[in-house]
């Protein structure tokens, strides 16, 4: 485990939790995800926010929700990027008034079993990562140019903007509701995974803590991958301009 920051959040149990799920055509796994989440802590709120999966993901989580108070269900009217999906599901947090807000990806390839220790750490913290660079953290079933891919982009990220976070790449994380209003990711530059690397530059340059607990990615279980070559370069390409403008 690693951390930084100077801030700090004082030891402080969380109360209410939401855990957001963005989904597009995850009509495979999303149900057991829920599932999976909601067994962990009976602090854990889901929202699913589905950009109009055309495999019935959204009727799925509708139907789960309809006998589970604690799941929920955003739809949106088409594709419009994994960033909006997260900032979609901080302005429903936040509005309703939850302690802290995760976010996960909806395929599998996060544990919901990592989630008590993940809770245990933003207890102490301000931010918390699910890590796969730090020890006791890694990757599964990835082919070696994913691997290679990965790796270059969070030293690229750490190195450009100076932060010390080992994986900000990193989909599977949690933050405090009072950090979130503080660092006001609403005016976040990025709309697709570059969202992820501009928040650790944010929280991080605030002076926030931010810890990063080992966690084990596992690759999607079912389905395809949807990142593709012009979101990696548009990524890089943001990660750039935050560093000079940081300079």
């Amino acid at each position: 485990m690693s951390d930084a920051g100077q801030r700090g959040a004082s030891p402080d149990r969380l109360g209410r939790v939401l855990v957001v799920i963005p989904t597009y055509n995850e009509a495979g796994m999303i149900e057991s995800m829920i599932a999976g989440v909601l067994r962990q802590d009976p602090r854990l709120d889901v929202l699913v926010v589905d950009d109009a999966s055309a495999d019935g993901t959204g009727d799925l989580v509708e139907g789960f929700a309809r006998t589970e108070s604690r799941a929920h269900l955003l739809r949106r009217p088409g594709k419009a990027g994994l960033g909006s999906a997260y900032l979609a599901g901080f302005r429903f947090g936040l509005e309703r008034g939850y302690d802290a807000i995760f976010t996960m990806d909806g395929d599998g390839s996060h544990d919901p079993k990592a989630l008590p220790a993940l809770l245990s750490a933003l207890d102490r913290s301000d931010m918390v990562i699910g890590s796969r660079y730090v020890p006791g953290g890694g990757i599964a079933n990835w082919k070696i140019h994913r691997r290679v891919l990965s790796a270059f982009a969070n030293g690229y990220t750490r190195v450009l903007l100076r932060i010390p976070q080992r994986d900000c790449t990193s989909g599977y994380r949690g933050y405090r509701s009072e950090m979130l209003r503080a660092v006001d990711p609403f005016r976040t530059r990025a709309s697709g995974y570059s969202f992820l690397e501009e928040m650790v530059w944010k929280v991080h340059s605030r002076g926030f803590r931010v810890v990063e607990i080992p966690i084990v990615f596992v690759d999607r279980h079912m389905g395809m991958t949807k990142i593709e070559l012009s979101e990696i370069l548009k990524a890089a390409w943001h990660v750039l301009q935050n560093a000079l403008r940081r300079r």
